[in-house]
């Protein structure tokens, strides 16, 4: 069996944008396999050749942001020597820009990083998604923009850091029916939590390939579907009495649950079904 294909994200920075722009192309191929391994912070021919020798091991796509032409010229000169497929997401940009202005770079990788004031919100952003992941604390719901909620499985992780990337602070809490509401809940303008709701046949596949993951029996009581129903009851519940708003993800691409769920918290609309 051949090896797996890898794709190395190569910077002089911390190799953000291009680990950005990777993911996005990945995913028009539906590939969840493919590892993304990033080299951030390569400054020096000999860190180079490393990555370059690293690559020669295995099917490798090279995708890199280099600023300083030098470090650039010898990576472009390695992946030809070693015919590696590379692409160089900064160089373009940087050569029309140029143009376009008439003015040469400032060549100072991280620059971007440095001065924009967006960069370090977003940063803050995706700590808070982490920290107040799946109700760790309810205390950062009064601190957040805004809260999802549903049962296990309803994409609530996925969209909360989706949304953090975009510089918004979320948290989520998993309802279960055993398991008390927190008080912060209701002390959150309702337009602000936000809840989500799957089907019970999706919500079943889904939980059913999560118990495989882990090695479980997929007869467990998480993924019957007698469990699932009581669930979703249990939720719908929820979303009343909290009164929030409500967004079907049944047959929804992340991106998409995420931008209903800014127009809500945004513009106080209801999208509920």
């Amino acid at each position: 069996m051949g090896a797996k294909p890898v794709i190395f994200i190569v910077s002089d920075s911390v190799g953000e944008t291009a680990d950005l722009v990777t993911r996005a192309a990945l995913a028009q191929y539906g590939q969840k396999g493919v590892e993304i391994r990033r080299f951030p912070m390569i400054d020096d021919a000999r860190s180079l050749r490393e990555v370059i020798d690293a690559a020669r091991q295995q099917p490798t796509l090279i995708v890199y942001t280099i600023i300083v032409p030098e470090i650039r010229s010898e990576l472009q000169r390695l992946v030809d020597m070693w015919d590696i497929p590379a692409v160089d997401i900064m160089g373009p940009m940087l050569e029309g820009m140029t143009r376009l202005l008439g003015a040469p770079e400032k060549l100072e990788p991280g620059r971007m990083h440095r001065l924009d004031d967006d960069y370090f919100r977003r940063i803050e952003a995706v700590e808070f998604a982490v920290k107040y992941d799946d109700g760790k604390d309810p205390r950062g719901f009064l601190r957040a923009d805004a809260v999802l909620i549903g049962v296990s499985r309803s994409s609530k992780t996925p969209v909360s850091m989706y949304l953090a990337h975009r510089r918004y602070k979320v948290a989520n809490l998993p309802l279960v029916p055993e398991v008390s509401l927190p008080k912060e809940l209701f002390l959150v303008p309702p337009h602000k939590v936000v809840g989500l709701r799957v089907s019970p046949e999706k919500l079943h596949q889904i939980r059913e390939e999560r118990l495989k993951t882990i090695g479980l029996r997929s007869d467990a009581n998480y993924s019957s579907m007698e469990r699932i129903l009581q669930e979703l009851d249990y939720a719908e519940s929820v979303f009343k009495k909290v009164g929030c708003a409500v967004i079907d993800v049944t047959n929804k691409a992340v991106e998409e649950t995420a931008v209903r769920v800014l127009e809500i918290i945004n513009r106080g609309v209801n999208f509920g079904d």
